[in-house]
């Protein structure tokens, strides 16, 4: 399904064109959320592949690790906010392998925690022509089999078999030679063409390649304004996009145990924070789960330059590390198009009310709903229903299901065309008192 913005009615497949404009001002004046994506280099797992992860998983057979493991922190990260992550491994890396006699074992993926594995073959006590192989990942076993033959093991969630004949009984023998191995650019690409067909809110690139600043940027535009698929992403120190769908995290911060993300590391923690706001949910202000301070604190002066430049950033707070201002890259102010764009709660009501009416359309009017005076007038319900339930969340404001939608015929027989206005609601974040001293 086609969608994005549209300059002249030409559009030639079917599909919602939705062009969202501020009113001009003088310059200066809901499907579900909580998916997030990102492309990391593991040391266990399906490379090359978007994994769903959910919160609560257990991730030993998927990522090789448990949560609570230093290679997964960045897993951690995005798990502290989101509810689905699509992870994709972007290096392959070297399987670790092992041979005792007739029997090969070959560590299932790519990695250093293939050296943790461990083969044990045993006599078994019940049957004296039988063997017990037992599969260990740092000591634990995952995996036990009992055969009289090597042909009759089978593959298991962490290693492949291949042999014949007798088992040879062993204390055990560990594999070797596992190796993450390294992502090039290209392996960073190739996860954008996979995660295309995958639903999400927001993305985070863990990586401070420039290149790669640039390609995700286009990628995230391609999204949003040719296809119709309202996401964000999430860059380290890349303000030059000045785009309402990038948001830049200029630092980083420090968790309670002493850890030090940087800005790059942090783009995770945000990206999820990101995609699970709600439409009428502002990030401004909130703390970094378990962060005490941040890496790099920033002087007044700093700060305001930072924010005047579109730039997220973190500050220290009362032992806390705090959301400065909920703020994406867009600084390109226009008539038509004014601060607000650069507010990502005003984003993701804009976003979200774009989204709803995708999907309404795609679900239950496209080829099924004649273009007529009563089709039209079904779907302007619709769509103002959407607009009623967004205004009782205090998504949007001052919205008149009389006067502030019109759904009209396009210039072709299969087109509508529809016209509406929108007030988002911001949260508080300045307050200008005047006290008079008696």
């Amino acid at each position: 399904m086609a969608g994005g913005t549209w300059t002249t009615q030409n559009k030639v497949r079917p599909g919602v064109y939705i062009n969202f404009a501020g009113e001009a001002k003088p310059l200066g004046a809901m499907g579900d959320r909580g998916t997030v994506t990102m492309p990391l280099k593991l040391s266990w797992g399906k490379a090359k592949s978007v994994m769903t992860i959910h919160a609560g998983d257990n991730l030993k057979e998927a990522l090789g690790y448990d949560l609570s493991a230093p290679q997964l922190r960045l897993v951690r990260e995005a798990l502290k906010r989101a509810r689905t992550l699509l992870v994709y491994r972007v290096n392959a890396g070297v399987k670790a392998t092992a041979t005792l006699t007739s029997l090969n074992a070959t560590a299932k993926h790519g990695g250093v925690r293939g050296n943790d594995i461990m083969i044990t073959v045993q006599p078994n006590l019940d049957q004296d022509d039988h063997f017990d192989v037992r599969t260990l990942v740092a000591g634990e076993e995952v995996d036990l089999q009992t055969i009289g033959d090597l042909s009759e093991l089978q593959a298991n969630e962490w290693v492949e078999f291949e042999g014949e004949g007798v088992p040879e009984a062993t204390a055990g023998f560990p594999l070797t030679g596992g190796e993450d191995g390294t992502a090039t650019n290209e392996d960073y690409t190739d996860y954008l063409n996979a995660i295309e067909v995958h639903d999400f809110q927001t993305m985070a690139l863990p990586s401070g390649e420039a290149t790669l600043k640039s390609l995700y940027t286009s990628f995230i535009k391609r999204l949003r304004e040719t296809e119709g698929r309202k996401v964000q992403a999430v860059l380290a120190n890349y303000p030059e996009a000045d785009y309402e769908g990038i948001i830049s995290v200029k630092n980083g911060v420090i968790l309670s145990d002493g850890t030090e993300l940087d800005a790059v590391q942090a783009t995770v923690w945000v990206a999820a924070a990101t995609a699970s706001a709600e439409v009428n949910e502002s990030l401004t202000y909130q703390a970094y789960d378990d962060a005490v301070d941040v890496d790099v604190r920033y002087t007044n002066s700093e700060i305001e330059a930072a924010l005047r430049g579109g730039e997220f950033v973190f500050v220290h707070n009362h032992g806390r590390a705090v959301i400065e201002q909920d703020i994406n890259t867009f600084r390109s102010y226009a008539p038509n198009k004014g601060r607000l764009f650069s507010k990502n709660r005003a984003i993701r009501v804009l976003d979200g009310l774009a989204n709803d009416f995708k999907r309404k359309f795609e679900m239950y009017y496209i080829g099924k709903v004649n273009n007529n005076a009563d089709g039209r007038s079904l779907f302007r319900s619709e769509c103002v229903n959407d607009m009623e339930r967004y205004q009782n969340l205090n998504a949007i404001q001052n919205f008149n299901s009389q006067t502030d939608i019109t759904v009209s015929e396009g210039d072709d027989l299969d087109s509508i065309f529809v016209e509406t206005q929108v007030q988002p609601v911001d949260a508080i974040e300045k307050i200008y008192m005047k006290v008079k001293v008696k």
